[in-house]
Order: C-alpha cells, then structure tokens, then sequence
C-alpha cells in the first residue's frame, strides 16, 4: 500500500467512528489497567460482566489489596485463566500502591514490570488512559493487517512496527481502536462481512467474500 492508501482507508474508519475507545467498562486508569489484564485471553463482553460488581467495591490498588486474591477470585472465576490473572492483579497493586504512590506510570518500562502486564497492555493503557498514539497489536490487529496488506509479518512487533511507521500521523491516537473494531465486527476471523466493508476497494486480500 502507498501512503494514499493509508490516508484513504484511516479517513473512511475516521469517518465511519470519529471517537472510537475501547468497550471495556472502566471509570479511572487504575480500573482500565486491570480490566485489560484481564482481558487476556477473554472477550470484553466477559471481562465487563465480571467487574460490573467488582468495580463498585474496587477504585484503588490499596481496595484491591484489602479485597485479596480470594476475594478477586470470587467475582473473575467466569474468566479464563482466573487464578493466574487474580494473583498477577494483587501483585500489581501492591507494587503500584508501595513504588507508584498508588497511581498508574505512565511509561511502557514501567508498565511492563508489572505482573500480567505485556507490551499489548502496556500499549492499551498508554494510548487509552494517557493519549499516547502507540498501537497495540492484538488478534484482531494482527489480522486485518496482514489480510488487508497494510503490513504483513509473522510476529506483534513487527506489525506494530509497520502500521506505526506508515499510518498517517493525525490517526495514529485512534487507529488502534479503529482496526480492533474493523476485525471484531467486519473483518472477522472465520466469516469477514466485506459486503459490509468500507475499505474493501483498498483491501489486498483475494478472497474477499460475496456475501
């Protein structure tokens, strides 16, 4: 794709979604940083549904801390892998609550120090909760980009590397949330609507369906 065809494609999904935000449910970055760990393997409509009850009772690491990991079990066991991510949360609050003063950093070394936090998450919670036009390249990313030929690779970082490097810079704070959308709800794994698909004269993929 040429630099044209990057800034035809971000403009139709600008167009289509001028503020586009994840659909986790959050009200601080302290909520978003632990829903995203959660999120893990786990579709948002879960992770949403286990933390409605959490989030009314936790609004701090030091409530997280009081609530323990028992606690945490409790209202996440809908969500798979629970046990690991309620022992990576409380680990996480307590360093947040004794390092961080309780608050969130806000650079992507810090963040991935912390347990359960990938560069993914790191990413997610830099762009969401702090601005910064980073992208954060996960299943749906990876498709849609590999599938469209906006940047093919075989690994995250190299997709991430290239979509960074050619997305036009006035769409790099929203562009992540856009192609998340675009592969959840168009461009899907085993049935992409590209009837449906505003991008489709754009696209690179031969096997475009008819439906």
């Amino acid at each position: 794709m040429n630099k044209s065809d990057y800034q035809k494609i971000f403009t139709v999904l600008r167009d289509e979604n001028p503020s586009p935000t994840t659909e986790l449910n959050y009200t601080s970055d302290f909520q978003l940083l632990i829903a995203v760990i959660l999120s893990a393997q786990a579709t948002d409509i879960g992770v949403n549904k286990a933390t409605a009850k959490l989030f009314e009772l936790v609004k701090t690491p030091k409530d997280m801390i009081t609530l323990g990991e028992k606690g945490l079990i409790e209202h996440i066991k809908s969500i798979g892998l629970y046990k690991n991510k309620a022992k990576n949360v409380i680990q996480t609050c307590l360093i947040l609550d004794n390092k961080h003063q309780g608050k969130i950093p806000q650079t992507r070394e810090e963040l991935e120090s912390l347990p359960g936090v990938g560069r993914k998450t790191a990413n997610v919670v830099l762009n969401t909760a702090f601005n910064f036009p980073v992208i954060a390249v996960d299943t749906h990313i990876f498709r849609v980009a590999n599938r469209t030929g906006m940047a093919r690779g075989k690994t995250t970082i190299e997709i991430e590397t290239k979509l960074t490097k050619k997305i036009p810079k006035e769409f790099l704070q929203d562009a992540h949330h856009w192609l998340i959308l675009h592969g959840r709800y168009i461009c899907k794994a085993r049935a992409p609507i590209c009837s449906e698909c505003k991008i489709q004269s754009l696209c690179k993929w031969p096997k475009k369906t008819k439906m």
